[in-house]
């Protein structure tokens, strides 16, 4: 399944040069978080974004997403952040539980900040999907943009 979304690239409201970005990456299925890791830092890098401008963070799974996206905020000067995980569904519906709680905690924590979290969060059925989506954290970076961008 191919991406649907279009980068435009076009962030007229943005100064790259003073944005700063945080990203967090689940260790959890790494093979793949890596590869989103890769994608997402390549295209901010590429877009113009400074490296010492872009604070990336690790931790152990999917949940801890959500407190470390909390975490960042009040503790690093970031104006977004992006989350980056992978969740393959296993013999129980423990993935779903997983996915909706993060869901909902960085919409929270999002909100409570008022700044965004692009949610590169894969949820798959097996691991031949998760490697077929492996490279979104390049449309997790962009989306993270144009929510940087927004000038209602």
């Amino acid at each position: 399944m191919g991406s649907s979304l279009i980068l435009d690239n076009n962030f007229d409201n943005l100064n790259f040069s003073s944005l700063r970005i945080g990203i967090i990456q689940s260790e959890w299925n790494s093979k793949i978080t890596n590869l989103l890791m890769t994608s997402c830092r390549n295209y901010f890098l590429e877009i113009g974004i400074n490296d010492k401008n872009i604070t990336t963070r690790k931790v152990p799974g999917s949940m801890e997403l959500v407190y470390a996206s909390n975490h960042m905020f009040f503790n690093h000067d970031v104006d977004g952040i992006v989350i980056l995980g992978c969740i393959i569904k296993g013999e129980t519906d423990h993935d779903k539980y997983i996915a909706n709680a993060v869901s909902k905690g960085l919409v929270s924590v999002s909100l409570s900040h008022n700044k965004p979290i692009s949610f590169g969060l894969l949820t798959t059925n097996n691991f031949k999907q998760a490697i077929s989506r492996s490279g979104g954290g390049k449309e997790s970076a962009y989306t993270l943009l144009k929510m940087l961008n927004l000038d209602w």
